[in-house]
């Protein structure tokens, strides 16, 4: 199945020199992790509590998601290339991408037009999956990224949602 992870390994050149100048400069991957994390929440927050009555708050989602992406690249780059591996910054990607998620999506249940059961199905699904990754890496097995609830799907389909409301497509 086609997936938006496949476009990682362009994204991941497009990175490479930005990665370089961060890791000369004594930027970490943790740093950038933590960073992505409040990120997103600030981001979840804001949309779920301005957007309902300035819908171009909506935009934000779609230009975070992408920046999202690029920290997520690059903290990981900067973890295995530049020598910063370690179980720490294992535990706070795993960590990060769950509470990212969480602080990006779940603001969206406070909009009147949704079902809220449904944007925390989803959290919920999305915690799922990458929950379903890291037990299959502990197992020796692969950590799978890719699929139709993984990362970089679940950051396109919130993001062309975000990006509808925000030019003012009508919910519903």
């Amino acid at each position: 199945m086609a997936s938006v992870y496949d476009l990682k390994p362009a994204f991941s050149r497009l990175l490479r020199p930005l990665v370089a100048y961060l890791a000369s400069h004594g930027v970490t991957a943790n740093q950038v992790t933590v960073g992505a994390a409040l990120l997103s929440l600030v981001t979840g927050l804001t949309v779920g509590c301005l957007a309902p009555v300035r819908p171009g708050y909506f935009l934000l989602l779609p230009t975070v998601l992408l920046v999202r992406m690029g920290l997520n690249a690059i903290d990981g780059m900067l973890a295995r290339e530049h020598g910063q591996k370690s179980q720490l910054g294992a535990f706070l990607n795993e960590l990060g991408d769950v509470l990212s998620d969480a602080g990006l999506y779940l603001p969206l249940a406070w909009l009147p037009w949704v079902t809220s059961e449904l944007v925390v199905l989803f959290a919920l699904v999305a915690a799922l999956t990458e929950l379903a990754g890291v037990v299959s890496q502990s197992l020796g097995k692969s950590r799978r990224y890719d699929g139709p609830m993984g990362k970089s799907d679940r950051a396109f389909l919130v993001g062309a949602i975000g990006l509808a409301l925000g030019l003012g497509v009508a919910p519903g």
